[in-house]
């Protein structure tokens, strides 16, 4: 495929207001909506792997819908990706999940195209570290359970906490 940013024809223009607004700047590189929220608000958007001044994005799904970011925030600052990691070490399987699911990440980006800055990285510290969990669970959200098993872990505990989740929004 070209090494060329994919315009955002297809993403309503109502969409790309409502992202200035949960973003507080204007969207770059929106490809697309991935998922939204019980209101029909945007809460993960599809980005191209190569903005359009000409940066690499290698985040291809990325969380905008500030109650679920804070919500992430807070479990980040909690340390559960250091739980994670320790079980990512220790657990061959998950170790495995995890790697297929850094692999679809590369495959959905390769649909937009190549960038060969950012050829092989995928985000959330895929497929050894666990790094971001908005990554991660923008890549739950816009693909669907049973992908990202950390992505998929991290909505579990915003729900079962009452923190967050796509069906409670409070955007």
């Amino acid at each position: 495929m070209p090494d060329r940013p994919v315009p955002p024809d297809a993403v309503d223009p109502a969409d790309l207001d409502a992202l200035r607004d949960q973003l507080g700047r204007v969207p770059r590189g929106v490809v697309s909506i991935a998922a939204r929220c019980r209101h029909g608000r945007p809460t993960v958007v599809r980005t191209a792997p190569r903005l359009e001044d000409g940066t690499p994005f290698p985040t291809t799904f990325y969380l905008t819908c500030p109650p679920a970011a804070r919500a992430v925030s807070t479990l980040e600052a909690e340390h559960l990706m250091a739980d994670m990691q320790a079980r990512l070490a220790d657990d061959a399987e998950l170790a495995s999940a995890y790697a297929a699911a850094h692999e679809d990440y590369l495959a959905r980006r390769g649909e937009l195209g190549h960038v060969e800055e950012i050829a092989g990285i995928s985000a959330g510290g895929m497929p050894e570290r666990v790094k971001c969990l908005h990554a991660l669970l923008a890549h739950s959200l816009a693909v669907g359970r049973g992908v990202n098993p950390f992505g998929d872990e991290t909505l579990d505990v915003l729900a079962a906490r009452g923190m967050w989740s796509p069906a409670t929004c409070t955007c």
